[in-house]
This record gives C-alpha cells, sequence and structure tokens, in this order.
C-alpha cells in the first residue's frame, strides 16, 4: 500500500516559515521578558561585595606592645622559666593570631553591626524581623585563612547594598577587629605584668631570706668565737690555716683581735647578696612602675586594601536580561507555532 503524506514528518521549511510569521509574537515577548528582567533589577536588594587581605604587622606598628612583651619573655628567660627546644612566636606573631581570631570569631562581627548606622537604619522594631536581619549581616562577613599550600593569605570578605557601604564598612570592620585584638592583648600584658611582679617579689624574698640566715649563723659563729677567745685569753693568731679554711668551731683560734674586726665588719656590712639579687631587685623596680598599654597600636598591616568594587555581585543584570529574553523568545516561538494556520 501506499500513501500521499507520512506521518510524524518533520517540515523544517513549514516550521521556519511558521516562525517566520509569527516572528512579532518572538520578538515581542524576548522584548518583554528583558524589560521585565531590567525591572526586576532594579527593584530587587543590590549585593556589592569588597575583599581585604591581611598579614602580621612590623614591630614598629606593634608600638610599645611589643617592647613591653619583649621585656617579659626576656625576663622569662633568665629566670629559666621558658627553657624549650622549639622557639616561641615572637609579640608580632601572637598579635597577629589574635587579630585573626577576633577578625573570625562570630562574636565580633555581631558587636560591629550592632554599633553601625547601617544596621540601626535598616531595623524594623520587630524582634524576630531584626534578628533574622542581624543574622544575615553576620553572613555578609566571610573570612578564609592562609593556605601555604596555595600561597593564599588571610581574606575577609563583606557584601552591602552598595559600593560605598562595602568599602566603608569593611575598613570599619577590620579596624573594630583589631581594636577588639589590641584590648584583649593589653589585659593579658597586664595580667602577665602583675604575675611576674608577684613571681620576682617572691624570688627576691626567699633571696634575702636565705641571705639573712646565712648572715645570722656567720654572725653567731663570729660572736661565739670571740667569746671563747677572750675567756681563754687568745690576743694572737695560733694557727696558720686561712681563715675561710677554718671550721666554726675553731675560729677563735685566730684570736681575739682578728675576731673582734671581723664581727664589726659584719655588723656594718649586713647580709651579702649575690649577683642574681640585685639584678632581680633592678627588674622589680620596672616591674613596680607598671606596663605602659598602648590602647591603638595596630595588629595588621594590609597586602590588599579594601577598595569600592565596580562590579555588582547580584542581580547580574546583563545576564538576567539575556536569559529573560531568552525564555520570551521560546515562548513567543510556541506561540507562533500554536497560531500557525493549519492545512
Amino acid at each position: 500500500m501506499t500513501s500521499d503524506f507520512v506521518d510524524n514528518e518533520l517540515d523544517i521549511r513549514g516550521l521556519f516559515c511558521a516562525l517566520w510569521r509569527g516572528k512579532r509574537w518572538i520578538i515581542g515577548l524576548a522584548l518583554l521578558g528583558m524589560l521585565l528582567a531590567w525591572i526586576w533589577s532594579l527593584l530587587v536588594k543590590q549585593e556589592w561585595s569588597t575583599t581585604a587581605i591581611t598579614d602580621r604587622p612590623t614591630v614598629n606598628m606593634a608600638g610599645g606592645y611589643y617592647s613591653q612583651q619583649q621585656f617579659l619573655r626576656n625576663l622569662d628567660n633568665h629566670n629559666g622559666v621558658t627553657e624549650l627546644a622549639v622557639p616561641q612566636p615572637s609579640a608580632v606573631d601572637d598579635a597577629y593570631q589574635e587579630f585573626i581570631m577576633q577578625l573570625a570569631s562570630w562574636d565580633t562581627r555581631r558587636e560591629f553591626w550592632l554599633q553601625t548606622d547601617y544596621y540601626k537604619h535598616r531595623k524594623s522594631g520587630n524582634v524576630h524581623k531584626d534578628a533574622a536581619l542581624l543574622d544575615e549581616m553576620v553572613s555578609n562577613i566571610q573570612f578564609s585563612p592562609a593556605d601555604s599550600a596555595k600561597n593564599l593569605s588571610d581574606s575577609v570578605r563583606l557584601v552591602a547594598e552598595t559600593a560605598a557601604d562595602a568599602n566603608n564598612l569593611l575598613r570599619q570592620y577590620v579596624a573594630f577587629a583589631s581594636e577588639r585584638a589590641a584590648r584583649h592583648l593589653n589585659q593579658e600584658l597586664k595580667a602577665a605584668w602583675a604575675a611576674r611582679t608577684v613571681q620576682l617579689k617572691a624570688q627576691v624574698k626567699r633571696q634575702e631570706k636565705v641571705a639573712n640566715a646565712v648572715y645570722q649563723r656567720q654572725l653567731h659563729s663570729v660572736e661565739q668565737a670571740l667569746k671563747i677567745a677572750q675567756q681563754e685569753g687568745i690576743d694572737q693568731a695560733k694557727t696558720s690555716t686561712p681563715s675561710e679554711q677554718l671550721p666554726d668551731s675553731e675560729l677563735f683560734l685566730l684570736g681575739r683581735p682578728m675576731l673582734q674586726a671581723r664581727l664589726e665588719n659584719l655588723q656594718t656590712n649586713g647580709p651579702t647578696y649575690d649577683l642574681d639579687y640585685d639584678q632581680n631587685r633592678a627588674m622589680l623596680d620596672t616591674l613596680n612602675v607598671g606596663p605602659t598599654l598602648d590602647q591603638n597600636f595596630q595588629t595588621y598591616r594590609y597586602l590588599r586594601t579594601p577598595e569600592e568594587p565596580v562590579k555588582r555581585d547580584s542581580p547580574r543584570r546583563t545576564f538576567v536580561m539575556i536569559m529573560w529574553g531568552a525564555i520570551g523568545a521560546l515562548v513567543g516561538a510556541g506561540v507562533a507555532l500554536i497560531r500557525r494556520p493549519r492545512a
């Protein structure tokens, strides 16, 4: 059997002719989709982001904190407190680690937004809505730690509704985190200073007690030897052994004049202290003055300073207009095919 036509045959020529006849629908709906996308991009919330890259500060940026922290470390090394095979991180490294901790902290981000006018102007007065808004803003600050394998430094990214706000808020946030880090470091320095002062006072007091005990023992030995020499009537030395080598029980052999001179010398000079005692006294005098806290020292330095972004993150207007224009064109093509004349 033969047939004049074949079912389900694709007529390419007829398809294009139908689309050409419905070109007004295709072009019109494509333009309508692009117009709606453009209007939507004007009404939807905009998102601009900027990034800052940071690294450890220099010594002069750390200011007085570095010098006073190093003084405490030298004091510990002198007293044998930190005799470790692995070298300790420097004061600059400690300052930067505290800054990174504050920069990535959820509490730091939350407290930063609470004190900004950017958040206060967007509050609605509804507790639940304001809490949701605050959580969203906290999530808009993203910290990325350094990765030595990929040669990446520490970075922080902030998203805001305008380019100027993104730039200004990120600068403010980095300074806010640095100020919190400096405050915590100063508190630790103050506490460590007080602990070293108490420790050194106890050490000096112990040295004084030891020296005084030795002095009292020497004084008692000479007094007893002088008393025996007076009783025995020993006016001249009866031994050729140096006095430093004589035991306390035989000091009377030195004779009354020498013992009397030694007693007067002991009473005049008092206890004898070694060099460590003098050094500890000098350090204790310095510690008693107390630390001079630098409230504004910097705990970071920029490798990439925040700037106003030139490209918006969201919405991507060109992409959205192209996408909705394509969807409108497809819808128009469907309408054109449905409205084509039937054979």
